[in-house]
This record gives structure tokens, sequence and C-alpha cells, in this order.
């Protein structure tokens, strides 16, 4: 079974789409049927699929997050004991929990059901840039 993990590149807090890395490997692996899984390799971003023609809708998703989990150095935040990685650390994780870290999308006629205006993204919820690994496998 195809399997592929590709490191994605942040520059900090946001969504990054890789729907066209999904599809090329989708492409490369020519299974007719199947179901892609997606599985981030980290506890501080997460996976989501999310409409990709209005970057509005990425900019509202990533304030809407901040207003619900804001950095530990925030005064409703003062409960937070792990901060050793920074404000952002724990957040981070609270924002993971509440979203996923894998997600299953069928595969048909050799290419990915997403609907019109849906896109995978990495959804990175630390300040700072980082590497990520996100594991595609293809279940036929």
């Amino acid at each position: 079974m195809p399997q592929t993990t590709l490191t994605l590149s942040t520059r900090g807090a946001g969504l990054y789409e890789f729907t066209d890395m999904a599809r090329a490997f989708v492409d490369a692996a020519t299974v007719d049927k199947g179901l892609l899984t997606v599985f981030v390799r980290h506890t501080s971003c997460s996976l989501l699929i999310q409409e990709n023609a209005d970057p509005d809708v990425r900019r509202d998703l990533d304030t809407f997050f901040r207003r619900l989990v804001p950095p530990a150095d925030d005064p409703s935040m003062r409960w937070v004991v792990h901060t050793s990685e920074g404000p952002d650390d724990m957040p981070a994780h609270i924002k993971a929990a509440l979203t996923q870290t894998s997600i299953g999308i069928p595969v048909g006629g050799g290419r990915l059901l997403l609907g019109t205006w849906q896109g995978i993204y990495l959804f990175e919820h630390r300040a700072r840039p980082h590497q990520r690994e996100v594991v595609l496998h293809l279940g036929g």
C-alpha cells in the first residue's frame, strides 16, 4: 500500500494548504478506489479540511481560535502550567486537541473525492516556524 511522509514548512501560526501534494501522491499511486489517511506527527498542530476559495475563511478561523484559546500570558489563561516552550505552547496543544491529527478522504476514479471548495490544511498552532511531518497512506 502506498505511503509517504511530507515535510511542510510553516512560518508561524496559520493554515497551510497542501491539497496539491496529496493529489499528486494519489495520482502517482494509481489506485482506483480507496481511502487516503492523512496523519500529522505532532501535538501542537492539526489537520483540517476547509474551504480553499476565499482567504477570509482561513483568516476568520485563525482569529476564532486565537480568541478561543489565547496565549498563556493572557490573564484569562493564568491556570496554564505547561509554559516551558513559551506562552503559545500549551494553547497549541489545546487547539490540536479541539481539532484533529488524522483525517480520512475517500478516493474514487483514481482521485481524491473532495468537494468543489474543499482543501486539506495543516493548522499550525505555534508562533514560530516549524518543520511538520504529515504521513499520507493510501489503502485500497
